[in-house]
């Protein structure tokens, strides 16, 4: 998928997980859960760009994190 480049908010299907794209390869795609944590990797063809909705939702989330944490 062309458009998961470093930064873009991708759904990992496989796991039913959101993350931000950290690395992407032919062989992987490596994401990082919204509020941080441990990295994971996925394969390509279980990885899709999310739909506005859903990366507002996203969005909102980082926001609220930062917010609690008084970042």
């Amino acid at each position: 998928m062309p458009d998961l480049v470093p930064g873009s908010l991708a759904k990992d299907t496989a796991r039913d997980r959101v993350g931000v794209v950290v690395v992407r390869t032919d062989a992987c795609v490596r994401l990082r859960p919204l509020k941080g944590g441990a990295f994971w990797e996925a394969a390509p063809t279980e990885v899709t760009r999310l739909s506005a909705r859903e990366e507002l939702s996203a969005r909102l989330v980082i926001a609220n994190a930062g917010r609690r944490w008084g970042k």
